[in-house]
């Protein structure tokens, strides 16, 4: 069982501890941020783009937020006398925090309900970091079924408590691996950030979900009658367990592009059973060492974990799963979004998913 335990940095932000199943914790002393640190900077806003109906952050005080500082000063390790990081303790398994610098937040509440040219608000909402080791080295692939566990648990323990914000409309945990994806620390992490609006992502995918469930009678989600064609065809999957299921989809936009899914509707991590969250602990971190199998160096990755928004029509229609890509066309070779796919939205993949498919079911998930 995983345990938890909250703390406060010294300028006043949340910091909570999960321990691995077993894991003896720590004393309570050892987690006093003794740093002198300046206040919380003031939030950026959030600007009404009324060309295109989206919110836009600004936060400009995240130009001076740390960046690939060397390992004797990241502020994931554990804390030492020479280096008193964002985790006072001297040791942890998995540490989640608000970040220092955050693009939303840290007040949560409603934002202009009717907005339009001109409209402005605070950034509220939320945005934490995810230390998945006290390792300054090493890959979320590498963290053993236990840890993966822990980190699972604190996926779906922060779900559940950021959703339950007020003005908080869709959470999002996510990780971003490697420089070409531009990372700004090495240490192995990942974020979620808890939003006041439903991203425009999302909104398009749960306009879809939102259509087939109405269509279907409320009978299947749009993602699972997706996962079911795959299954059906096999052309394009890539692992199938008793829970979870993974496949290239048949329209990639990315050069890599696999799908993870629930064979159950569930509209998040903090849904999923115990054998559920058991089983992901085992088939996800396998998802990644196929990706990192496929070239001599480590693949750079994107992984999102598409949660059902909160508003109650898109929860209803909405499926969690977990979107992994890569820009990674060949060993050598990024694709970047150019005029088609960064202006027009209008994606052009150089692989096709079948092929992309035959190679990750190959490589085994070890490298060989």
């Amino acid at each position: 069982m995983t345990r938890t335990t909250m703390a406060r940095l010294a300028d006043g932000r949340e910091i909570l501890y999960f321990d691995d199943a077993g894991s003896p914790g720590r004393p309570a002393e050892s987690l006093t941020d003794h740093r002198d640190l300046p206040a919380r900077p003031e939030p950026g806003q959030l600007r009404f783009d009324a060309l295109s109906r989206e919110w836009v952050a600004v936060a400009a005080h995240r130009q001076h937020r740390t960046h690939l500082p060397p390992a004797d000063q990241c502020p994931l390790c554990p804390t030492t006398p020479a280096n008193r990081t964002e985790i006072p303790a001297p040791d942890y398994d998995v540490a989640v925090f608000e970040n220092r610098f955050p693009s939303l937040g840290p007040d949560t509440y409603e934002i202009p309900a009717a907005p339009g040219w001109g409209t402005a608000a605070p950034a509220v909402g939320r945005c934490e970091v995810v230390a998945f080791t006290p390792q300054h080295t090493g890959s979320f692939a590498g963290l053993g079924w236990r840890r993966t566990r822990t980190v699972i648990d604190a996926w779906a323990h922060r779900t559940e408590a950021l959703s339950a914000l007020p003005g908080i409309r869709q959470v999002f945990p996510f990780e971003n691996r490697g420089a070409e994806i531009g990372v700004t620390l090495h240490h192995p992490h990942g974020q979620i950030y808890a939003y006041p609006y439903v991203t425009p992502r999302a909104a398009v995918l749960a306009a879809a979900a939102g259509e087939y469930f109405n269509t279907t009678g409320g009978t299947e989600t749009l993602t699972s009658s997706l996962l079911r064609a795959e299954r059906n065809d096999g052309s394009r999957m890539v692992l199938e367990g008793e829970h979870f299921s993974a496949y290239v989809p048949f329209a990639a936009r990315w050069p890599l592009e696999v799908h993870l899914v629930p064979h159950r509707q569930v509209p998040d991590l903090a849904a999923l059973s115990g054998p559920e969250r058991d089983e992901l602990a085992k088939l996800y971190p396998e998802l990644l060492k196929r990706f990192d199998a496929l070239y001599p160096t480590p693949t750079p990755y994107i992984a999102a974990w598409y949660q059902a928004p909160l508003e109650p029509g898109m929860r209803r229609a909405g499926q969690l799963h977990l979107q992994l890509t890569s820009p990674r066309r060949a060993a050598d070779k990024l694709k970047y979004l150019a005029g088609s796919e960064a202006a027009m939205g209008a994606f052009i993949n150089d692989t096709t998913p079948e092929s992309v498919a035959a190679r990750l079911r190959s490589v085994g998930p070890s490298g060989g």
